[in-house]
């Protein structure tokens, strides 16, 4: 019996070694998708502000967009 009890605790630490492992992996991925997000933010930031400066109302545009059926709606 005390073999089972070895290894039965060796198996309980690997999974729990395991378990921790993939927290801290996705942690980390978590983090990078952040970074990305933050990244494409800025970029789209960028370019409103690059569409502002032209002239660009978004805001009406949205407008316009949003009293157009939808697609699926003009399929039927």
């Amino acid at each position: 019996m005390a073999k089972k009890s070895a290894k039965a605790e060796g198996s309980e630490e690997e999974q729990i070694g395991f378990h921790k492992g993939a927290l801290t992996t996705l942690a980390k991925e978590r983090q990078e998708l952040m970074r990305m997000l933050g990244i494409v933010e800025q970029l789209m930031q960028m370019h409103i502000k690059a569409l502002k400066d032209l002239g660009i109302d978004l805001e009406a545009e949205a407008k316009k967009a949003s009293k157009k059926k939808p697609l699926e709606a003009e399929l039927k």
